[in-house]
């Protein structure tokens, strides 16, 4: 991702807060506002009740890797909230929970499915 991809400013964080929709799991909560924009922009709000640096910085990365891949509508300001419950999950777990959400926003794409990430581990194979 860019860095005009990111929702840096608080005023954005407000403005999606204030005017948008919101649905949420046990881990995350999802919000997302409308922008009419040609890109979907994406921010993320992790507390520090979550976990110490180390864990926050975690848990962003890997929902920017997420939200890189999925195959997501144009126009939308998005922010991830993440809830102190997500902070022992691994990557999987947090990838199901945001696609979960994603999908009940309506905000994936229609008649495409995410990049298929192959666990080569869990494959028995390499």
């Amino acid at each position: 991702m860019r860095g005009e991809q990111y929702l840096t400013k608080p005023q954005h964080f407000a403005r999606v807060y204030g005017k948008g929709g919101s649905w949420a799991s046990r881990y995350l909560v999802l919000r997302a506002f409308s922008k009419g924009l040609s890109l979907s922009r994406f921010g993320f709000s992790i507390s520090r009740k979550v976990g110490n640096a180390v864990v926050r910085n975690r848990l962003k990365r890997w929902l920017r890797e997420i939200m890189r891949a999925a195959p997501l509508k144009a126009g939308y300001d998005i922010v991830f909230i993440v809830r102190p419950a997500a902070a022992p999950l691994g990557y999987w777990d947090i990838r199901k929970g945001a696609m979960e959400l994603l999908s009940r926003s309506r905000l994936l794409r229609a008649g495409r499915q995410p990049e298929a990430v192959v666990n080569v581990e869990a494959d028995g194979e390499g």
